[in-house]
């Protein structure tokens, strides 16, 4: 009996069968998909204008410039080599293939407790449905001896939380659990939103853990991350529900519109998830409550509203409103609904930093297109039109007007924010294709 062919035919059954065995349920895969949409990943490991997911985004921190990770199933630069168990030890422990800790930036602290299955399923996904893409990931742009990764085992080891799998509390209402996962958990919106302790921990993982939770973050490449609590003035506690849930959908309401890195969010996370999901989120941060328990609710003042239209612009920057602000916000500050924000009882103009107000009047923004509000529109940047001090002026105006109550900016605190921001200089007008969106 001749066994070459007897064998060669058994190889060729054992190769096929590790072949299905390599090749993921498809709904498995839609799942993993779904959860790296809810997740966010692709918005931080992809840089402008790359591949998905091949990294090479910059992310400015505290300490320096960190880079994004090529996290495409390339065997040479990417995670293709990855078991589970690295994948797992990657995602919810902050633990490279190689043993050292990852930088917080990848935010495992909220990973912690997503659970095995889930994983499984992202796993499969970024294992099976992604394309693999070459590109070498780039090193951090971090001095010594911040860079040093030892302190980093320290931290993990008194800030990162045990890994576990989320679990709903006793008797816990499921759209408030389901909405405690996605927002603790994989929506990691903490990791933005939440202020920082001086070991740059979030002072707060869960809304089990105080009021710090979600309560709005200190200025971060020119940004404010605004408070999620109840606070009517500065927080979501004069949004309704509903309202909540076509902001996540859309980017926009009738009172305001998404600016920032919370675009992105929007674009590549929250469009795609799922009516259920999204009012589980919205329910869970309805859920909170303020973080100041002083707190009021915003009532409007049509005092400036009725001088502008008398022509009374005495108030200091009322004129510069007028002429720079008023024919998409209107004098009453209302704007226009889902197109231009209103700043009347906008909780970013009433917010104690005004760091994004400032950032948007010199560099202007894009509200990006979404499936459901596939419109775009571009406020240009100010800042080669207006100098320091008009500056000042015309967002204190915004500030104190039609009810607001927010304390004043001065000309010193423009000059070091435009100082911070790639903006042009006065006097000199902006490329018109630099203000495209770039989603």
């Amino acid at each position: 009996m001749k066994l070459t062919p007897y064998l060669f035919g058994l190889s060729a059954l054992f190769a096929l069968g590790a072949a299905a065995a390599e090749t993921a349920d498809p709904e498995l895969l839609k799942k993993g998909e779904y959860l790296a949409r809810a997740g966010d990943c692709v918005a931080c490991h992809t840089a402008k204008g790359g591949q998905p997911f091949a990294g090479g985004l910059p992310m400015e921190t505290p300490i320096g410039t960190l880079f994004s990770t090529n996290i495409t199933p390339d065997r040479k630069t990417g995670i293709g080599d990855y078991s589970f168990e690295d994948f797992d030890q990657a995602v919810r422990h902050g633990v490279a293939k190689q043993g050292y800790t990852l930088y917080p930036a990848m935010p495992y602290p909220s990973y912690a407790r997503v659970t095995e299955p889930d994983m499984r399923a992202l796993y499969a996904y970024f294992m099976q449905g992604v394309a693999p893409v070459e590109q070498a990931n780039k090193d951090s742009a971090i001095p010594w001896p911040l860079s040093m990764r030892l302190p980093l085992t320290f931290w993990r080891w008194v800030f990162a939380p045990e890994v576990k799998d989320f679990a709903p509390a006793k008797d816990q209402d499921p759209v408030l659990a389901r909405g405690a996962y996605l927002v603790d958990g994989l929506g990691h919106c903490g990791a933005c939103h939440t202020p920082r302790g001086i070991g740059m921990q979030e002072k707060a993982l869960s809304a089990g853990e105080g009021t710090d939770f979600l309560a709005g973050s200190a200025p971060l490449e020119g940004w404010i991350a605004k408070s999620l609590r109840g606070d009517q003035l500065t927080g979501i506690g004069s949004w309704s529900e509903a309202e909540l849930v076509q902001f996540l959908r859309t980017g926009r309401t009738h009172r305001t519109a998404v600016f920032g890195g919370m675009s992105e969010v929007v674009v590549h996370s929250m469009q795609y998830m799922s009516d259920a999901d999204l009012t589980a989120i919205a329910r869970y941060l309805k859920s909170l409550p303020a973080a100041n328990p002083g707190d009021q609710a915003y009532a409007y003042d049509e005092k400036v509203s009725k001088a502008l239209y008398h022509g009374d612009d005495s108030k200091t920057g009322a004129a510069l409103y007028i002429d720079n602000c008023a024919a998409c916000h209107r004098t009453d500050g209302q704007g226009y609904a889902r197109v231009f924000p209103a700043l009347a009882g906008n909780p970013v103009v009433n917010g104690g930093d005004a760091t994004s107000l400032i950032h948007i009047v010199l560099k202007g923004d894009t509200l990006p297109a979404t499936h459901q509000a596939p419109s775009t529109f571009t406020m240009p940047p100010f800042s080669w039109r207006l100098n320091d001090q008009q500056v000042a002026d015309v967002v204190n105006f915004i500030r104190t007007s039609w009810g607001n109550q927010a304390p004043a900016v001065s000309a010193e605190q423009v000059a070091h924010l435009r100082a911070e921001l790639d903006v042009p200089p006065l006097g000199q007008i902006p490329d018109p294709h630099a203000l495209a969106p770039q989603h």
